[in-house]
């Protein structure tokens, strides 16, 4: 056959096993992968084995040597895990604290903050993602009117049930 590809694959388990372990993979990036190396075991050249599982040629290549090299180990993808923070564990944690003494706060008050107190310099979208790690959440803001009696709830109801009664009694 003229023009058939030359790189065979590594047969490091068998198909069954193969098989196997799609079954058993819950990382849908690994399954992919897996799904590569099944094909390729069928028969599949690297470029139709890569179109099946929608990557290009490249990536089928990058993924085969690394079956050759390792196996199933070696599809797992491994994330560097990004840029250390500016914030120390010890200063995430006090940071927190400060924050749950006060209900409402806003980005930037919580920027201006971080800066203030640790003399580090966030973006107001890096501040969102501290924000969200701590399980905050932004929400609408409402108002509030420092007029408002204690017992408003209260006060509300009984206006309300008067009103019915006004309103709705025959």
């Amino acid at each position: 056959m003229a023009g058939k590809e030359q790189i065979l694959i590594d047969r490091k388990v068998t198909l069954d096993e193969i098989n196997d372990l799609i079954t058993h993979e819950s990382n849908s990036r690994v399954l992919k992968r897996l799904y590569f190396v099944k094909f390729r075991y069928l028969g599949d050249s690297v470029e139709e084995a890569a179109t099946k599982v929608g990557v290009t040629k490249k990536t089928g290549y990058y993924w085969q040597e690394h079956w050759s090299k390792g196996g199933y180990a070696a599809l797992i993808p491994h994330f560097g895990g990004g840029r250390k923070s500016k914030l120390t564990d010890e200063q995430m944690k006090e940071l927190r604290l400060l924050l749950k003494n006060k209900d409402y706060w806003t980005t930037r008050e919580v920027w201006d903050l971080i800066k203030e107190k640790y003399s580090v310099e966030y973006s107001e979208k890096q501040v969102g993602v501290i924000l969200r790690n701590f399980n905050m959440y932004h929400s609408k803001p409402y108002p509030f009117d420092y007029r408002k009696p204690e017992n408003a709830e209260e006060i509300l109801k009984k206006t309300n049930r008067s009103n019915s009664k006004r309103y709705w009694s025959r």
